[in-house]
């Protein structure tokens, strides 16, 4: 037996692209705007209300919106998809530099949520299925690699622009890469979606996104309103309770938005578990470090953000080796060293103390052992999720890990204030740092017991 041919082979390299660039606009966007804000106050005004919703509407349109994305590249196609969320970002990009009002603005910002949602589940599906075995992991890795390179240009980019020509024109900075991508996606010939007559699963989609959206919301102005705020209580609750409606409904229905016996396949469930903790940790040091390095030690926001760059710097230069390496000898072993390294790095940083020199034999080598641990698992972790999927279950699969990647983080991000004890400081930063190494552990323990190599499991599959 051999591995059936993917079905986009003839394009893979255009795909490749096409992946790349599509994950590079909604990476770069989510990068850019946050140096922006204090511009987008000035001009606009209405304070930091503004400032925070010009971020918040684009995270949860995004976030709600994926599941239901993921199912619809499924059932009508990646490709189209992709195209659709290309067009719906680039308008709304244009709409975003042309806005009058901050409101205005805000509404344009939740609109590129949409075309985002649409596009990130569906990028990477393309790749699984233009790619099999040891090509599709170096395809993935090479796709994390560059769609990374997004959070490092962003924010040099933004100010760049920002402090030269204004503002509004880093929408259209995010914009310009679409106009690329566009054509390209139009040469691809094939395909991948469901033979039958496509059928959406409206009830699961109202589920999904009235969970996903809702849980997203609370976690996000939590941070601004506090738990005990209404608008905080009623979106966790309603976004709990859809999400306890949204399985049993999805057991029942025919065609079901999210199709649960993918939880049957042991690498799918296990990946997914292991998501949830390691990208967990993930958004604890991304957001606890930056504050360290700037309220304790007075670091500047430029030097804090070139000072945290090390992880996302090694996950660029060593993501498409260790995919090659991976689909060589299998994901289980990276999925449990990477995090387990990436743990002893943040108990490296336990050295950090009050004076900033420290950085350079604390907080350096352990973001640098972070890096090297991110880099090795995020690649292996992909490829095992979605290899586990049916190729026409790919788009849905993505999302599944997705919504529950950004949920993973955005619930350790908002459980942050418990464990610094309210304000940062150096004990606070280094319970954080003990929190995010046993979220790391456990990661690392679940998929070394979990995880299973496929050529492993199906020996006929070897050297396809």
């Amino acid at each position: 037996m051999t591995t059936p041919a993917a079905p986009l082979r003839d394009d893979r390299r255009v795909v490749l692209v096409v992946a790349v660039l599509a994950s590079f606009v909604v990476g770069l966007d989510a990068s850019v705007v946050n140096v922006a804000l204090p511009a987008i106050r000035g001009e606009l005004g209405g304070g930091l209300v503004v400032q925070q919703w010009v971020v918040d509407a684009y995270l949860v349109t995004l976030g709600s919106l994926i599941l239901v994305a993921g199912s619809l590249s499924d059932l009508f196609g990646r490709v189209r998809i992709v195209t659709w969320g290309l067009v719906v970002f680039g308008v709304a990009s244009i709409a975003c530099a042309v806005a009058p009002t901050g409101a205005v603005l805000i509404i344009a910002r939740a609109v590129q949520g949409v075309g985002g949602a649409l596009v990130t589940p569906s990028a990477l599906a393309l790749v699984i299925a233009a790619y099999r075995g040891a090509a599709q992991a170096r395809a993935i890795g090479t796709w994390t690699a560059w769609s990374s390179a997004a959070i490092i240009v962003g924010p040099v980019l933004g100010g760049v622009v920002v402090d030269g020509v204004g503002w509004r024109w880093i929408f259209v900075l995010t914009a310009l890469p679409i106009a690329v991508t566009i054509p390209l996606v139009l040469r691809i010939s094939g395909d991948v979606r469901h033979g039958t007559r496509p059928r959406v699963d409206v009830v699961g989609a109202v589920l999904a996104v009235a969970g996903v959206g809702g849980v997203v919301l609370g976690l996000i102005e939590q941070e601004r309103l506090g738990w005990t705020s209404p608008l905080v209580v009623a979106a966790l609750v309603v976004g709990g309770l859809a999400l306890l409606a949204f399985v049993p409904w999805e057991r029942r229905v025919a065609r079901p938005l999210v199709d649960l016996r993918l939880f049957r396949a042991r690498n799918f469930a296990v990946g997914n578990l292991a998501t949830l903790s390691i990208y967990g940790a993930l958004g604890m040091v991304g957001f606890v470090v930056t504050l360290f390095l700037q309220e304790v030690w007075r670091f500047p926001a430029s030097v804090a953000g070139l000072a945290s760059l090390p992880p996302t710097l090694l996950l660029l230069a060593l993501s498409t080796t260790v995919g090659s390496l991976a689909g060589r000898y299998g994901p289980r072993w990276f999925m449990a060293a990477g995090p387990a390294l990436a743990a002893v790095g943040a108990l490296v940083m336990l050295v950090a103390g009050e004076d900033p020199a420290a950085y350079w034999w604390s907080v350096l080598p352990g973001l640098v052992l972070v890096g090297i641990g991110l880099a090795v698992m995020v690649t292996p972790l992909t490829s095992a999720v979605l290899g586990s999927v049916p190729q026409d279950e790919a788009g849905i699969g993505s999302a599944v890990n997705n919504a529950i990647a950004r949920i993973a983080g955005l619930v350790v991000v908002a459980s942050a204030g418990v464990v610094l004890g309210g304000a940062v400081s150096t004990a606070g930063f280094h319970r954080a740092m003990v929190v995010m190494a046993c979220l790391l552990v456990a990661g690392a323990l679940v998929s070394a017991v979990g995880i299973r190599n496929p050529d492993r499991e199906h020996p006929s599959a070897r050297g396809s």
